[in-house]
């Protein structure tokens, strides 16, 4: 990062603008730049999309200049060549015939600080006017980290300023409902930060516990994502995401900054006693990636994720967003850390419910946890157990047993759910819920699959009567669930007055008799879990949390 000026202020040379190949060196062309243009030109979307990946025309530099105004005029967006105009009135408004002009910096941005890139001071001076010029433009575009990076890049391969405006204004006027370029508020910045922190819990497991346990804050290390491909890579890297990123748009940052975040859990693991702000050192890390791995590497780890489709990415963006505006967190200075200093409870201390809370889905996570049921307050009885935890969802079961061991489950569905007739049990809860341990060893299991409460339609598998474990079973004695298990479906939980399940594929991850004194863990393939503590167990503590404000999850919505 280069900070050009005072925070107040912008000073802006109002010369005539720049023209192409001032602001950076030029490579020649050569006779296979022409040809691999052709090509370009030639080429449909799917196989642009395998160009983009492979660094098709990364070289010379004037050929990617032109795949970017190629792609970029197939950019389905309101914006016409018009803008060139409207950017060189613009200018003209602004700053005038004075050679230096004194402006804000945009709203838009923090800090006042654009990525150099390269850029010598006749280019930085543009990014500046050109930004000036965004803000004006885009009024509605009040928060957006990334678009003086985006400003940056995209001026070594325009012809002028009014060109690198018009690419700009492409990406922030797009009505493409298959994808989407740019965060143009904080509450939809917002919304991409919990939806990566999301996946990340799902496909870089463990780096959240780390950073939960150190007390450090999830929110600010989160918020960073994004910038840490178009701010913090270099520019050798940048670029080679951008060429992605203007063909695929925004999941191809989700695949990349999940990428940096696996190689990064390698990096810190080792190192994690010694490291006192997680977000510095990222930081520090990704700007010297080239250590750790080539850029093709980098992207061939990124494209081996199995990401979720982009109508379920979408989902979960809007139900994150939902849960923002239920918080009524619009802005930064909304956004309050949850506090734990006054978490009480008899079977996890604070910094254990800190990693439970850091594992549940990010719109759950920002609320308190409520105590809806407790053995040592409301006694140990499954009817109480249910008459005290129906009604909410979702829910965290935590449990401790007589040898100190603790485990729990987060479970997406409310436990009205349950039902069972003569043919045996209603499984319910979708791939959201997961079971974890937290003594004597922490990790949760879950299967890296993402299905989120509310889009897909729940679990109805039945798990016969006469399939339940006796309750005066032997320490010895292993159940076998293989009988009814089916593999097309999960089954996440199920119960009634006299027993509950969680999981039931190859076996129950936990299993509660009526009483609440005891029950069993053993190997479950609804989680790809081991037992979760030693088979039969004794109960010594039992606690059920809530959200401390009941959240619906809002319809599919289109873009």
């Amino acid at each position: 990062m280069m900070t050009i000026s005072e925070v107040d202020n912008w000073e802006i040379s109002s010369s005539a603008r720049m023209k192409y190949g001032q602001y950076v060196d030029w490579e020649k062309i050569d006779p296979e730049a022409a040809i691999r243009y052709r090509k370009i030109l030639s080429s449909d979307h799917y196989e642009l999309k395998a160009m983009g990946r492979t660094g098709f025309w990364s070289m010379p530099h004037t050929l990617r200049a032109k795949a970017y105004q190629h792609i970029i005029h197939n950019i389905e967006s309101t914006s016409t060549n018009t803008d060139v105009d409207t950017y060189l009135a613009l200018v003209g408004k602004l700053f005038g015939e004075f050679q230096t002009s004194t402006h804000p910096f945009p709203k838009f941005m923090e800090d006042g600080e654009i990525p150099r890139y390269c850029l010598n001071k006749a280019g930085l001076n543009s990014v500046k006017k050109i930004l000036i010029c965004i803000t004006h433009h885009f009024p509605d575009v009040t928060f957006c980290p990334i678009l003086s990076a985006l400003v940056s890049l995209l001026l070594h391969f325009s012809e002028d300023e009014a060109q690198c405006f018009h690419s700009i204004c492409s990406l922030v006027t797009y009505t493409d409902s298959k994808k989407r370029y740019i965060d143009q508020t904080f509450l939809t910045s917002r919304a991409s930060c919990m939806t990566f922190g999301d996946l990340a819990n799902k496909y870089c497991r463990g780096i959240r516990k780390l950073i939960a346990s150190s007390h450090q804050n999830l929110f600010e290390f989160y918020s960073d994502w994004i910038l840490w491909i178009f701010a913090d890579l270099p520019f050798t890297y940048a670029i080679r995401v951008l060429d992605v990123y203007l063909m695929e748009g925004y999941k191809v940052l989700y695949r990349v900054a999940l990428a940096l975040l696996s190689l990064y859990k390698v990096s810190v693991s080792s190192r994690v006693a010694h490291v006192d702000d997680f977000r510095q050192d990222i930081k520090s890390f990704v700007e010297n990636v080239a250590r750790h791995s080539t850029i093709d590497a980098l992207l061939q780890r990124a494209f081996k994720i199995q990401l979720p489709t982009r109508n379920q990415l979408t989902y979960l963006f809007n139900a994150n967003k939902h849960a923002l505006i239920h918080k009524d967190i619009h802005n930064k200075s909304s956004y309050q850390a949850m506090d734990f200093q006054n978490f009480s409870s008899s079977v996890v201390t604070e910094t254990e419910m800190r990693v439970v809370w850091a594992w549940i889905p990010e719109r759950f996570a920002l609320f308190s946890p409520v105590q809806l049921f407790s053995t040592n307050v409301h006694g140990r009885s499954l009817s109480m157990f249910y008459s005290k935890v129906e009604g909410h969802d979702p829910t965290v079961l935590l449990l401790k047993t007589a040898d100190e061991e603790i485990c729990g489950a987060f479970l997406s569905s409310d436990w009205a759910h349950k039902n069972c007739d003569e043919k045996g049990f209603k499984f319910f809860g979708t791939g959201e819920c997961f079971v974890f341990t937290l003594r004597p060893g922490m990790e949760r299991y879950q299967r890296t699959v993402l299905q989120i409460s509310g889009m897909c339609d729940k679990s109805d598998q039945t798990l016969s009567a006469s399939s339940r474990r006796p309750t005066a079973a032997s320490q010895d004695q292993r159940y076998k669930s293989s009988s009814f298990c089916t593999s097309s479906t999960f089954k996440f939980m199920a119960g009634d007055d006299e027993t509950l399940f969680i999981g039931g594929d190859g076996g129950h991850a936990l299993f509660l008799q009526a009483d609440l004194t005891a029950g069993y863990s053993e190997c479950c393939d609804t989680f790809e879990s081991p037992p979760l503590c030693r088979g039969s167990f004794k109960i010594q503590s039992l606690e059920v949390w809530g959200i401390q404000h009941s959240l619906s999850v809002p319809p599919l919505l289109s873009h």
